[in-house]
């Protein structure tokens, strides 16, 4: 999937060292961490929290590079703010803020109206994602503003009216973000705009949710988006669209980050289908071929692939097993595990963090759901990713920020 990069002391890196979680769904983007053994339990005695601070409320998930660990809050529904802290001890190192917010549409304004995308690390900036589809880089040590792009004012597009959702992705001296009503390209250094692409105009139709990954498909290295209505490959030198597929979704609710196994791609969305595209190539022409479909739906949580399994949380609230070659369903949950959960993964054993502030540790098994452990560690909603560094776990709840030390 990502590629590599080289791993930078103490600040952060692209894939980041083994033990860091430097960008949405962590070093390699695809919810796996490096393989550990992890403990059999989530008991008090084995999973103890080193610290905790209070906070404003927020969904993006806290990043964790060398020795800081970085988080984001919108206070007074007018300010969004973002904080260093150490991470061993909580400690604030600094923090920035802006002017930005705004009221959500619909159904989602029982969620709040604070900021949404999880920032990344790339070595020496934080690049944060501004609900008012603005992109600010920061100098990770010092929190200085190094630039600021309002994708509003540079394309003369509306806002998106659920804000900007997507998290960046940092590759080989750039930036990558679906904002803007398209997919960008800007130089990581000085925010200029590379290229534009699949530009369907903005507002409601441009606020894409699902964030953008980096894979070789039929050996060629490309960008691989999930926008509101589609499924699309792109060259990273020029933003050409090299392949793409419309996916069915409800009002565009294409949430979830696919998830790449060889030359195909997994997806599932609210109101359509699970399903997994392989990508052909002919002559350097692509060309997305369906290979198998379920009638499950996915929502917002992205799944994580073991053995070559897909395990995924769907709509319905239930949890389910597939086989990525053959497409067959196999297990479903009888039991509802909330609205939301955010999934890693770690040899044959998965951590999932549901929104109602319950960690779960599963066994990655094709014949049954089997939960090992769990564990209320949160009265507070938990809607951001969780992040995983080593033996530490680091949980958003929606006013607070904690982190555990895991070991037996």
């Amino acid at each position: 999937m990502a590629a590599g990069y080289c791993a930078l002391a103490l600040v952060c890196s692209p894939i980041a060292s083994a033990v860091d979680w430097n960008q949405w769904r962590g070093p390699s983007r695809d919810g796996q961490v490096p393989k550990s053994k992890w403990p059999s339990s989530l008991g008090e005695t084995v999973l103890k929290q080193s610290w905790r601070i209070e906070l404003s409320p927020s969904y993006s998930g806290p990043i964790v590079a060398g020795e800081r660990v970085f988080t984001t809050e919108t206070v007074d529904k007018e300010t969004e703010t973002v904080r260093a802290l150490d991470r061993k001890t909580g400690k604030e190192l600094w923090k920035q803020s802006w002017a930005g917010s705004m009221s959500m549409p619909f159904f989602a304004k029982a969620n709040g109206d604070w900021i949404r995308a999880t920032p990344t690390c790339d070595g020496d900036s934080l690049y944060v994602a501004g609900i008012r589809d603005v992109l600010v880089c920061l100098n990770a040590a010092t929190g200085e503003v190094r630039w600021r792009v309002d994708f509003v004012e540079e394309f003369k597009a509306a806002v998106p009216a659920f804000g900007f959702v997507s998290s960046p992705l940092v590759d080989d001296g750039a930036v990558y973000v679906q904002a803007g009503g398209a997919v960008v390209k800007l130089a990581k250094t000085t925010g200029k705009v590379l290229w534009r692409a699949l530009d369907d105009g903005g507002g409601m139709g441009g606020s894409a949710f699902s964030s953008p990954i980096i894979a070789e498909l039929r050996g060629v290295r490309q960008m691989v988006v999930q926008t509101r209505e589609k499924l699309a490959g792109l060259s990273l030198a020029d933003g050409k669209v090299l392949w793409e597929q419309p996916v069915e979704a409800f009002r565009g609710m294409n949430i979830l980050t696919p998830v790449i196994s060889g030359n195909s791609i997994f997806t599932s969305t609210y109101g359509g289908q699970t399903l997994l595209y392989d990508i052909t190539s002919s002559e350097g022409s692509f060309k997305s071929n369906t290979l198998w479909s379920l009638n499950a739906q996915g929502y917002m949580c992205s799944p994580v692939v073991v053995d070559g399994v897909a395990y995924e949380h769907l709509k319905n609230q239930r949890v389910m097993a597939v086989d990525l070659k053959t497409g067959k369903e196999l297990w479903t949950t009888d039991k509802s595990y909330g609205k939301y959960w955010s999934l890693v993964a770690n040899n044959d054993h998965i951590l999932a963090l549901d929104q109602r502030g319950s960690l779960h540790l599963i066994k990655a098994n094709p014949a049954k759901y089997e939960e090992i452990d769990q564990r209320k560690i949160s009265d507070k909603e938990t809607w951001a990713h969780l992040a995983v560094s080593g033996s530490e776990i680091f949980i958003r709840e929606l006013n607070a920020l904690t982190a555990w030390r895991w070991s037996e």
